[in-house]
């Protein structure tokens, strides 16, 4: 069905889609899907590494492991985990993002969040809360759509939360969004560890967990987050479903392995859905919780929350993986040393979500930033641009972005808002006239078909 953009809103959106910016160049990505149930070390990779001791040491004392503690210790570790220790985003780390590819990414993902806080009233309040952040490049991008319509935000207090475990990557994303104006708390224990401002003067704070964030009307944005937390895999058996473990080899003791768990375990007996119809199931219970906690947020103090991630709606199986160097990488092989993922299962956050909040989506990339105007922004960028080399960055980012065998299918985009954004008019009777008591609501852009002509 086609909705059609506000006059207010159609205005915010030109106005964004004519403003001149900079061109950046595509890059590769990681988009590989493969089945990883066995790991072997490479002739380089025999040494052991440190985060590799310390999993078969836990593994020697305790027995085999969850695949969710495995991802869990080696992409967050306070000592050795993968996101703690390094610098993984752009052409020298493992994966590089939308964000990195083009910056109409992130601009149409500000008029988002713009359309959004205008569909729920204007509130006074608007906190940009970004869930794993990157670089800061996404934020940047959104701040620079903010500054540009400031005065469709008029006086509203706008601030930017950052929840971020990574010590280097804050420290990047600081220094890009703040520049030298920002400090470290005195405390480890303190709840905001760092403070800054940008250079238009608007607070940031970062946090590492979403718990710490105020209430308030938040946007809350998680791009590329939810595919890095931790999932539980479950395999279906003659006996039932049995939980994926990892354990050691015993004909290889310097490596690691998956087995089958002999018994049912907690999580087998609790994360499987008793229709589930499949014969693997990856279940994400720490995303399951954040949602849950995004959910509760939007219900109590208003606001929205945009997912956008690698993503399935129930369908698929194995998905779990390891990115390094831009390569598929075995995720068993010199754990620490290599990005883990697992595609998103939208259904289960669907579903954990519950009732009081209204589920959108999900919808490809392709579908919500063409929804979003990016073929006009395009021709607008490509028409102000006689530089041939800049032109031919700009058509690789688009078609990186909205290729259905690129990114164009594999990410799509999911969002949790407040009931009354998508609730029909209320109408009462009064003698023989029927009178409407509110206006409908806005399209919500980037999932209606918006017509910007």
């Amino acid at each position: 069905m086609r909705a059609f953009l506000s006059g207010k809103t159609q205005q915010l959106v030109s106005r964004v889609l004519f403003h001149p910016v900079r061109p950046s160049a595509a890059v590769r990505w990681r988009a590989a899907q493969v089945r990883l149930l066995c790991s072997s070390a490479s002739d380089e990779e025999k040494h052991r590494p440190s985060m590799l001791r310390h999993l078969t040491s836990k593994i020697k004392a305790t027995g085999p492991i969850t695949v969710a503690e495995y991802m869990r210790e080696v992409l967050t570790n306070p000592v050795t985990g993968y996101y703690v220790k390094n610098d993984m985003l752009g052409p020298d780390g493992d994966f590089i993002t939308s964000p990195e590819i083009s910056q109409i990414f992130g601009e149409l993902l500000g008029v988002w969040i713009i359309s959004e806080w205008m569909g729920a009233g204007g509130p006074k309040q608007l906190q940009l809360v970004e869930l794993g952040p990157g670089k800061g490049s996404l934020a940047a991008d959104v701040l620079r759509v903010f500054n540009q319509l400031k005065s469709v935000l008029g006086v509203a207090s706008v601030s930017l939360h950052l929840v971020e475990v990574s010590p280097v990557l804050s420290r990047i994303q600081a220094q890009n969004l703040t520049g030298t104006q920002n400090q470290e708390a005195d405390s480890e224990d303190e709840p905001v560890y760092r403070r800054g401002e940008t250079s238009t003067g608007l607070p940031v704070s970062w946090y590492r967990r979403l718990d710490d964030v105020p209430a308030g009307f938040s946007i809350f944005l998680a791009h590329e987050f939810f595919d890095a937390l931790p999932v539980h895999k479950f395999q279906r058996t003659d006996k039932g479903w049995r939980e994926v473990l990892v354990d050691i080899d015993p004909e290889k003791p310097g490596q690691l392995r998956f087995v089958v768990a002999p018994s049912p375990t907690l999580a087998s007996s609790t994360y499987v859905q008793a229709d589930e119809k499949r014969h693997h199931v990856e279940v994400c219970a720490e995303g399951g919780v954040i949602v849950q906690q995004l959910a509760r947020r939007i219900t109590e103090d208003g606001g929205a929350a945009l997912i956008a991630d690698y993503g399935h709606d129930g369908t698929k199986t194995d998905t779990f993986r390891g990115f390094k160097d831009h390569q598929l990488h075995h995720v068993l092989a010199s754990p620490g040393s290599a990005d883990l993922t697992a595609d998103v299962d939208f259904s289960y956050l669907r579903r954990v979500a519950g009732g009081d909040v209204a589920c959108v989506g999900p919808v490809t990339q392709k579908l919500f930033l063409k929804n979003m105007g990016i073929d006009t922004r395009l021709q607008v960028l490509l028409r102000s641009c006689s530089d041939a080399s800049t032109r031919e960055q700009l058509m690789n980012s688009y078609d990186m972005l909205t290729n259905p065998s690129k990114m164009g299918e594999r990410f799509h985009f999911f969002s949790l808002l407040h009931p009354s954004r998508i609730a029909k008019p209320a109408k009462t009777t009064v003698g023989m006239k029927l009178e409407k008591k509110s206006p409908a609501p806005l399209p919500v852009a980037g999932f209606d078909d918006l017509s910007f002509s």
